[in-house]
């Protein structure tokens, strides 16, 4: 498999892995359609966890098999599909060798509201299932926050000592300071990709950015600076910047189910803006299996621009 410069120029700026993760890291940016340009587009699916399963299937009953997980993200030519235990070992020997997998190590649930997430999975278990990575959403701010960066800590250790990727999740929630506009601040956004980029992720996982400002003393900064933060692209720009000035692979979500329209100009703005791809759930496996392949090879098309 031949590196293209675009590829190269990403592991060098992961200059403490071993072999096996940087191998592991090749072949996922050199898998699917964006195989070699640099960018990602990864299917998440831990929403039944998160949500519960009529709330996240219901609209696409065919969505509640992980087998339709898998298959839809081989034939849209994906760079990965990321999902909860179960969910992978249901398709582990059919698909597993067709498309890297990333095992999310824990998650939450809808039946209560605490800012905090249970351990669902080992680094352990990512390697019997050929996993090329672990997934984990901390949330800064919350009052877990820190006990989840501790286990994450250790996680992240034991993975790259076994070979494996490290993609966090970092979303801002609860706490003092962080109301509903707060979690999708550019400045609170800004400072998870930071968060995640000092644990030793490989690949960061944010919310698309507003340019909302929520906290006053970065508010005060944002202002004196003139950082520009007036375009979405903008925004883009200042969250890679975050990220160890564009040294980490930062990926945004796509967020709850809304229209192309909103969702192609949302990529758009951060292909513009120098993100490195996207992680795209819900506005996938909610729609038809045809419409959501053709939305696919456009979001594609816009990241190969």
């Amino acid at each position: 498999m031949k590196l293209t410069p675009q590829v190269k120029r990403i592991l060098e700026n992961y200059e403490a892995d071993n072999a096996a993760t940087k191998n592991n890291l090749t072949r996922l940016l050199m898998h699917g359609k964006l195989g070699g340009t640099g960018k990602l587009l990864i299917l998440p699916v831990d929403q039944g966890m998160e949500h519960g399963p009529a709330r996240s299937f219901a609209a696409n009953p065919a969505a509640y098999d992980p087998h339709y997980h898998y298959q839809m993200a081989i034939d849209a030519g994906l760079s990965a599909y990321a999902a909860p235990l179960g969910a992978l070992e249901c398709g582990a020997f059919t698909y597993g060798s067709q498309i890297p997998t990333i095992l999310k190590l824990n998650n939450a649930n809808s039946l209560n509201d605490v800012k905090n997430q249970a351990i669902t999975g080992s680094v352990k278990e990512a390697l019997r299932l050929g996993c090329i990575g672990i997934g984990y959403t901390i949330y800064p701010g919350s009052d877990y926050c820190y006990e989840q960066m501790d286990i994450l800590q250790n996680l992240i250790q034991e993975a790259k000592d076994a070979g494996l990727l490290a993609v966090v999740w970092s979303y801002p929630r609860g706490g003092p300071f962080l109301d509903k506009a707060g979690e999708t601040a550019v400045d609170i956004c800004a400072y998870a990709a930071h968060i995640a980029a000092q644990m030793g992720a490989h690949i960061i996982k944010v919310k698309p950015p507003s340019d909302h400002l929520c906290l006053g003393a970065a508010k005060k900064v944002y202002e004196d600076q003139k950082i520009d933060i007036s375009t979405l692209a903008k925004r883009t720009e200042h969250i890679m910047q975050s990220a160890f000035a564009g040294r980490r692979l930062v990926l945004f979500s796509g967020g709850e189910q809304t229209s192309e329209e909103t969702l192609f100009n949302t990529f758009q703005g951060l292909n513009d803006g120098g993100a490195s791809g996207a992680i795209i759930g819900r506005n996938t496996f909610q729609r038809k299996r045809e419409d959501a392949l053709a939305m696919l090879d456009k979001i594609i098309n816009i990241f190969k621009s």
